[in-house]
């Protein structure tokens, strides 16, 4: 009797065993998968760029028209002729969307721009709408992804220069979005590259890191520095503020300064060194 019922026992913690095995394989594939389509749709993403880019390379200049002398001379306007209105030398001409993005503004016009580091896998368009929770939780087709995207506040002005702009992702464990920014903990990873490159539509921009650091979601009350507040320096002293506790901060001495006037993008992604941590990198605007 005992024996059938340790081999009743035995029977029943085997599929217990099996069943939690299955339910771990389940949600491992699951993992996987998620971890595929997003790969798969972010090269998708890639390859767009990268053949718009291909196509104007390869696009012939236009060759300089040959002006041909008229055989007629030109009137005379008469005394009375009204003339041509000009522009107004005040009036701002539209700003040329890059051709390398128009493709992917036609898909989703939350687009605003592109962030890439050489030598990484952050390589991903860059989203922006009115509800600063939406690409936490959506790709960059609105569909449901625990991956989202990479996106930059409602507030911000990427294409306006300013002091500050912060662009945001999850630090995912498979590497992906802000899953290799950590990285930037080694200052031999940082000296390999020490370059951000950020196109907005409108304008191709380079960055080099001015300070990498960690840091933490605070309360409203406490009375520290927040890195993740700051978009606008009005006055000599707000930029002083903002520029001397990032360097304090700064793992190490990147060797780079900054000067007020200077346009600062900042990486912000989550950590897990304290509770509600963050890790972000200050990198300064290179001029054209």
């Amino acid at each position: 009797m005992h024996s059938m019922d340790r081999r009743a026992k035995m029977r029943i913690v085997r599929g217990i065993l099996l069943a939690v095995t299955a339910v771990c394989l389940f949600f491992l594939a699951q993992a996987a998968l998620s971890s595929h389509r997003q790969r798969q749709q972010q090269r998708i993403l890639q390859e767009m760029r990268e053949n718009a880019m291909k196509a104007v390379e390869s696009r012939e200049p236009l060759e300089p028209q040959e002006t041909v002398p008229s055989a007629v001379p030109e009137e005379t306007p008469s005394p009375t002729a009204v003339p041509e209105e000009t522009p107004s030398p005040t009036a701002t001409p539209e700003p040329v969307m890059l051709e390398k993005y128009a493709d992917l503004y036609r898909e989703n016009s939350d687009l605003v721009g592109w962030l890439s580091i050489e030598g990484m896998v952050i390589d991903y368009p860059v989203m922006q709408c009115e509800d600063d929770e939406y690409y936490l939780h959506h790709d960059f087709y609105g569909q449901d992804s625990k991956y989202g995207c990479l996106y930059v506040r409602n507030r911000a002005d990427v294409n306006t220069p300013g002091t500050n702009f912060i662009i945001y992702g999850h630090n995912m464990k498979d590497g992906s979005m802000f899953g290799d920014l950590d990285l930037y903990r080694r200052e031999s990873f940082f000296q390999e590259h020490p370059v951000i490159c950020f196109d907005t539509l409108y304008e191709e921009r380079t960055y080099e890191i001015l300070a990498v650091f960690r840091s933490q979601v605070y309360n409203s009350d406490d009375d520290v520095f927040r890195y993740y507040q700051f978009y606008e320096a009005q006055t000599q002293e707000e930029f002083d503020d903002f520029y001397e506790n990032i360097k304090e901060l700064s793992l190490y001495d990147t060797g780079v300064t900054a000067e007020f006037g200077d346009s600062f993008l900042t990486l912000s992604t989550c950590a897990y060194h304290v509770e509600d941590g963050r890790f972000a990198i200050v990198a300064k605007k290179l001029p054209h």
